[in-house]
């Protein structure tokens, strides 16, 4: 397990899968802020790629977040569209709603960028979310991400076009620890 001070970041538990599904992608308006396509419905029992990990893909590795004291499953965390040749990759979270507003998606970025870029050995870690996410915007930036640029319009989320915030954070400004 990778730890931050208040969160761990785990392998995905066959027992994660339904409190995930149900908290996070059953959820139509958390769902279509997250994820880049429209929300559609998943059967009961059916192997959503969402939260089924396949230990044979090499571009994304998925994790489950929970928190350190107690074992308490509080969301899912992400390195993905991980790019060997140029070492970059991407982070992304999902905390359950009872779970937010404790500082825990910080910590989950702090362990995400010490996974990027001590374990993986990346040279560039980069976050999209949308403009109104104050919460990431924040987990990111105290953690150093700079932000690069609005992508205009770019994310149809539940009737509307939202704009989009690229942030990035290379490994020699990276600062272990940061979170101000």
């Amino acid at each position: 397990m990778l730890k931050g001070s208040k969160v761990g970041l785990r392998a995905r538990h066959e027992e994660d899968i339904p409190i995930l599904r149900a908290e996070l992608y059953d959820d139509v308006v958390n769902a279509s802020r997250a994820e880049s396509g429209p929300w559609r419905p998943v059967s009961p029992g059916a192997k959503d790629p969402r939260l089924v990990v396949d230990d044979t893909a090499q571009g994304s590795v998925p994790f489950s977040v929970v928190e350190l004291e107690g074992g308490t499953l509080v969301g899912t965390a992400t390195l993905w569209g991980i790019d060997t040749h140029n070492r970059a990759a991407h982070i992304g979270l999902g905390l359950l709603p009872a779970s937010r507003g404790h500082g825990y998606g910080t910590d989950v970025v702090a362990v995400l960028c010490h996974y990027g870029f001590v374990v993986r050995g990346m040279h560039r870690l980069q976050i999209e979310t949308l403009a109104d996410n104050a919460a990431m915007l924040r987990s990111a930036e105290r953690n150093g991400f700079v932000r690069e640029g609005v992508l205009r319009s770019s994310a149809w989320v539940m009737g509307e076009f939202l704009d989009e915030v690229l942030l990035g954070l290379l490994a020699q400004d990276w600062k272990p620890g940061l979170q101000v």
